[in-house]
């Protein structure tokens, strides 16, 4: 029998599933397929099976969530590959992310980079993966994703400065807003 306590984390295990899902996707039906195919799951009642399994569970999903945008991702890399990560147009040094900023805010700044340096930017910097791993999920090569991770990070970087009110001097803005094409 599933005590209170459990049933809460399985709940948060979901949400936060669904969550990455859509960040990867950036289509909310879609991850709650991808999601509830996840949770099928059996559950295990060693501790450090469980643990290892957890782990290699999260990167499956992660990897059928890419496999259901797979043509998003390597269109996205096609336009990736063409860009440059651009110094102008980002905040001062000094500029800091202000504490008050909201899970929602987060989202729709990540939601507004595309495809590609998005996924780069989550799986590396927010799932803590290797390059190398995240070259893989992607199926693609190292550099691309060097270079899709910086501009991920300076894309994120601009977009959570504008929410709190920041505006750039540059004339061309270099988000892409995938936002609101999958709104």
């Amino acid at each position: 029998m599933q005590t209170l306590e459990q049933a809460k984390q399985a709940n948060n295990g979901a949400a936060n599933i669904y969550w990455v899902a859509f960040l990867l996707t950036g289509h909310r039906g879609l991850s709650v397929d991808v999601t509830l195919e996840a949770m099928a799951f059996p559950d295990d009642a060693n501790p450090f099976f469980s643990t290892w399994m957890l782990a290699w569970s999260r990167r499956v999903f992660i990897a059928k969530a890419l496999a259901a945008v797979r043509e998003e991702v390597t269109a996205s890399a096609h336009r990736t590959a063409s860009k440059r990560a651009a110094k102008a147009g980002l905040p001062a040094r000094n500029w800091t992310l202000d504490r008050g900023t909201t899970k929602a805010q987060l989202e729709s700044a990540l939601l507004a980079i595309d495809t590609f340096p998005r996924c780069a930017l989550l799986l590396s910097v927010f799932e803590g993966m290797s390059l190398e791993d995240v070259a893989i999920l992607l199926d693609s090569e190292l550099n691309l994703v060097r270079q899709a991770q910086m501009i991920g990070l300076q894309e994120l970087t601009r977009n959570l400065a504008r929410i709190q009110g920041w505006t750039s001097s540059a004339t061309e803005s270099c988000v892409v807003t995938s936002e609101m094409q999958h709104a």
